[in-house]
């Protein structure tokens, strides 16, 4: 080759249709596995806020139900001492329909007492206050209630306040 002869370059061969095809292809692949994992990311994230806002909702409903029971009580408590002249007082009615809308709202959200009449304590649901001898008792079974016990389905508002027999 001289020093003024042009070296001959030749073009890049072209990709073939064929290999065009498949480079596309991939890329469609590629394009479309980002996507669906992208959606299932989306969806995974929108069922975690739900489960996270429902155990948000359920935790408070539990403050509020919690800050009521001692409220309820006291109401209860409260018609224990009214003097039998004032029983039918127009204000003792009014508190006789105060109590029976908290009572009612207590019940439309599921809250329920728990059960001491008969039982055997069970310190899932009663906390003892005494254990102490009783005729007529057998052992861990519940003389008497001293302060009413709450649930919400299965979780313990409040456990109830008894008085257990113990063995003799």
């Amino acid at each position: 080759m001289s020093e003024f002869e042009q070296p001959t370059i030749e073009p890049p061969n072209p990709p073939t249709l064929e290999e065009q095809l498949a480079q596309a292809e991939a890329k469609a692949a590629e394009y479309l596995d980002g996507w669906q994992r992208a959606i299932a990311e989306l969806s995974n994230a929108r069922k975690r806020m739900q489960r996270e806002q429902a155990d948000f909702q359920a935790a408070a409903t539990v403050r509020i139900l919690e800050k009521l029971l001692p409220i309820a009580d006291d109401v209860d408590r409260a018609f224990t001492v009214v003097p039998a002249d004032q029983a039918n007082s127009d204000w003792v009615n009014g508190f006789r329909m105060i109590q029976r809308k908290l009572q009612a709202f207590l019940d439309g959200e599921g809250v329920t007492l728990i059960s001491t009449a008969g039982q055997t304590f069970d310190p899932a649901l009663h906390h003892a206050v005494t254990h102490e001898e009783a005729d007529g008792y057998s052992e861990d079974q519940i003389i008497a209630e001293v302060g009413r016990g709450y649930r919400l389905g299965d979780k313990v508002l409040r456990p109830s306040m008894v008085r257990v027999a113990k063995g003799m």
